[in-house]
């Protein structure tokens, strides 16, 4: 990663009347000479609203395997209602044109931690983690959401699935691969507390596990950087519960610690964030909090708590999207109860599409499509690959019931809340975070793109870039998934441009993704797979110098 210089004229606040545009050149000019893209914004005149300065609460509900098509307030044709999250999105605004840096967990995971494409950790792509794999992919040195809103006061907390990589050491000191089996050999002692755990990278407090927690063994709970029941007892999947007789699958075995929770793991992850934001305004109440509710839903295995069982009629995957519609409601629920509703940002986002064999049952036995329409799923690189939910909700800043086409990252919760809570981005962090903020607010159109373009990754760390409707593929094929063989060779689509090394696609005219236009529009392609390498090889992609807008700058909402 390059660590570059500050350019030596700066993009300064000036006072309009009007909302924000660029000066004197075009967005993508402006992104080719390195100038910042975040328009400049400042409040209202004197006495035309109400600003506060205190900095909000955040709260970040991070989904597991969740598709575009998965919630019913982005698919008229759910199978079920998601009520609760259709509320968030009415009470603020739903993002259509969202994208996860990565079409598996692990890198995204890493993306909205570092507000950066997995290749800037790797120089290439990376894969999930499983037993003691490791290290993390957020080295150190890296600046994390974590850090950067410590630096500015917050308390911070994350609960649930981790799953970025942490170090594990043998009883010789020495650093354990991947592998079920080398669980046994972790030295407890010798490892913990863990150099690259959550307390090691911005987070006060930490009740995590170290992979998907119904998946990948190892299955331990890490708290604090400690575990406080090592595993020792071997799992077996025929002891848990086989929904449907088939949604176990995916389920393991390896090494435990006895009490382990399967079944109810996102009760548990609730639990423990509702204690952290409790307990937080119990004892400091003057201090704003930052906490991550890490799920793993929908991921496999599809293991509904019991109290879910039922209350749909999609089988047990459409009742696991209704528990975390539930769960969303309750935070939903308890900032309310706590009266800090006005002063609490929220957002609901996820890691990647939908998992291969939940959307092939999912279409089959309840006509609903995870992926929305969209082409692809987990893995792959075409749309449902990586377009998923993105809903944020502020009722003290956020205009409600608001639909936004912005194209955006994961990557860019980084450089958004960055700029609601006054934070300045060095040039050398977060290299492919966009601030939103502009767009949440209701201050920047559709019309006015934030993002010049954007990169996805997806299982093979290939690349794809957008640029307005145009999506370039630098490979041929879905990077990720097997389509020539079942249970996805029902859902192949016949080759547009034999032997082509790469695809475009103008998904204006073509969002199934069906014709690659490689050949009949070279010089498109040619452009793209230029901007490709300069975005690779300057380190970056955001644009230099970004100013945020800061707390004392963003209006106070009315009440209704």
């Amino acid at each position: 990663m390059s660590m570059s210089s500050r350019s030596e004229s700066r993009k300064r606040w000036i006072p309009l009347p009007a909302r924000p545009r660029c000066v004197g050149l075009t967005a993508p000019l402006l992104a080719a000479v390195g100038v910042s893209l975040v328009a400049p914004f400042l409040p209202q005149k004197a006495g035309a609203a109400d600003h506060g300065n205190a900095l909000p609460n955040i709260v970040i509900i991070y989904a597991d395997d969740l598709g575009y098509g998965d919630l019913s307030c982005y698919h008229s044709k759910c199978a079920y209602k998601t009520p609760r999250l259709d509320q968030m999105a009415a009470e603020g605004i739903r993002f259509t044109d969202a994208h996860s840096p990565s079409t598996i967990c692990s890198p995204s995971r890493y993306g909205l931690f570092s507000g950066q494409q997995i290749y800037r950790s790797t120089g290439g792509g990376g894969g999930a983690f499983e037993g003691p794999g490791g290290p993390s992919y957020l080295k150190p040195g890296t600046l994390t959401l974590g850090d950067m809103l410590r630096e500015k006061g917050y308390r911070t907390g994350v609960f649930g699935k981790w799953h970025v990589g942490l170090t594990w050491l043998d009883k010789e000191g020495k650093r354990l691969g991947g592998g079920f089996e080398n669980s046994l050999l972790i030295d407890y002692a010798k490892s913990t507390p863990l150099i690259d755990g959550p307390n090691a990278r911005g987070f006060d407090e930490s009740f995590i596990t170290p992979n998907c927690p119904g998946t990948d063994p190892l299955y331990v709970y890490i708290e604090n950087g400690m575990v406080p029941v090592p595993a020792s007892q071997r799992h077996h999947r025929d002891d848990l519960p086989n929904p449907g007789g088939k949604w176990r699958w995916d389920n393991d075995e390896g090494w435990m610690a006895p009490g382990y929770e399967f079944v109810k793991a996102d009760l548990l992850f609730y639990d423990k964030t509702r204690q952290f934001i409790t307990g937080h305004r119990k004892h400091h109440p003057g201090q704003p909090f930052f906490a991550v509710f890490s799920t793993q839903i929908a991921h496999a295995p599809v293991l509904p708590a019991p109290e879910f069982n039922g209350t749909t009629d999609a089988g047990p995957r459409g009742d696991f999207v209704r528990e975390l519609d539930t769960l969303v409601g309750r935070v939903l629920d308890l900032v309310k109860e706590l009266g800090i509703d006005e002063e609490t940002l929220i957002l609901f986002n996820a890691d990647n599409g939908a998992e291969t064999v939940h959307v092939d049952w999912m279409r089959r036995d309840h006509d609903h499509d995870p992926s929305g329409g969209w082409r692809g799923m987990k893995r792959d690189a075409w749309e449902g690959g990586h377009r998923v939910p993105f809903i944020a909700r502020w009722p003290g800043r956020i205009p409600r019931g608001q639909v936004s086409g912005q194209m955006t990252n994961t990557t860019d919760i980084f450089a958004t809340l960055a700029s609601v809570v006054g934070y300045q981005l060095p040039d050398h962090v977060a290299t492919d975070s966009f601030d939103l903020l502009p767009a949440m607010l209701g201050t920047q159109e559709d019309s006015k793109p934030i993002r010049p373009h954007l990169l996805t990754q997806s299982f093979r760390g290939e690349f794809q870039i957008r640029q307005g409707s145009w999506k370039y593929l630098d490979h041929p094929g879905s990077g990720g998934n097997n389509y020539d063989q079942a249970p996805l060779k029902r859902y192949a689509l016949p080759e547009s441009a034999p032997g082509a090394p790469g695809q475009l696609f103008d998904l204006a005219k073509d969002p199934g993704e069906t014709t690659n236009l490689y050949f009949t529009e070279a010089a498109k392609r040619t452009e793209l797979q230029a901007l490709l390498e300069q975005l690779k090889s300057s380190g970056r992609s955001a644009p230099r110098n970004r100013m945020p807008i800061g707390i004392e700058h963003i209006p106070k909402l009315g009440k209704p």
